[in-house]
């Protein structure tokens, strides 16, 4: 096979479109991957990782990319931004009040999705469709808009009340449920839960805390036709090659002929990517910064 790009891998980056066009971020460069399916790939793990926040070398990746000092030190990797309503801003206690002043109380949008089934998430409002685009939700719906990252998190517990809010990821990749009814599931959602809403709005103030009404639901498409009946995940700490046939991508995965690998678990790996053959007009492109 020809290797076409090496480096530290990012996330995935998809482009909403008919259907999302996917490129894989290695190091400086960016690799087409619509391009590529249908064609036999490999990502060879080359045992480097290197933390994306500071570049260190290590021998251990935590929280998606970090090494163990950067995860202990950074407000990024605090466990409020697992669990935003644990958010210690108003108390002086953020471990980096700048990063949080960008990134945290900031709008943020509280929404219905349909990946594997109903679910409900929250974003900064300038990470829609990119959020949705990286859980492989083919519908979504904006339902809430509220003025930062911990509202958000109590809105999200008050829905999660009625609702879930993990994605399966098997089910995400097979395809499995049926087109849901988003608009009809907010309603009912804010009519369960409009005292809740309202004490929300007391404890914050009344214009913190917004109902998007008349707003449409997205519907996104994926290159993936079909996944495999059976879905096991490639493990580049255990098996530091994996090859096979691209058969589509969805969400944060590509799907082999032999398994599935989810690319952001991975971030901060060293790299390298090769295809059969390199389709005319796919070349690398300088990776945006």
């Amino acid at each position: 096979m020809q290797i076409i790009a090496q480096g530290q891998v990012q996330k995935l980056r998809g482009r909403l479109d008919q259907p999302v066009q996917y490129w894989l971020p290695l190091g400086d460069e960016r690799v087409a991957l619509n391009p590529l399916l249908r064609q036999r790939v490999a990502l060879r793990h080359t045992g480097r990782i290197n933390c994306v926040h500071c570049q260190r070398s290590t021998k251990r990746s935590c929280s998606q990319g970090y090494c163990w000092p950067c995860f202990q030190r950074l407000a990024q990797c605090d466990a409020c931004i697992i669990a935003p309503e644990k958010c210690h801003y108003p108390a002086g206690t953020c471990r980096e009040p700048v990063w949080a002043d960008e990134f945290c109380m900031q709008d943020h949008i509280v929404y219905l999705a349909n990946s594997s089934g109903l679910k409900v998430g929250i974003t900064r409002a300038s990470q829609l469709p990119t959020r949705w685009i990286d859980q492989g939700a083919v519908q979504a719906l904006p339902v809430l808009r509220v003025r930062t990252r911990q509202q958000s998190g109590f809105a999200e517990a008050m829905f999660r009340q009625h609702i879930a809010d993990r994605t399966n990821w098997r089910g995400m990749l097979r395809g499995d449920g049926e087109s849901i009814d988003l608009g009809a599931q907010r309603d009912r959602l804010i009519e369960d839960c409009g005292e809740q809403l309202e004490d929300l709005r007391q404890q914050f103030g009344e214009h913190a805390i917004s109902v998007l009404n008349g707003v449409q639901e997205l519907r996104i498409a994926y290159p993936l036709q079909r996944a495999p009946e059976t879905l096991e995940a490639f493990n580049l700490d255990k098996e530091p090659l994996v090859e096979g046939t691209l058969l589509g991508i969805k969400g944060q995965y590509l799907v082999l002929d032999r398994g599935v690998i989810n690319i952001r678990k991975y971030t901060g790996y060293e790299l390298e990517f090769s295809a059969e053959r390199l389709p005319i007009g796919t070349a690398t492109e300088a990776a945006a910064t």
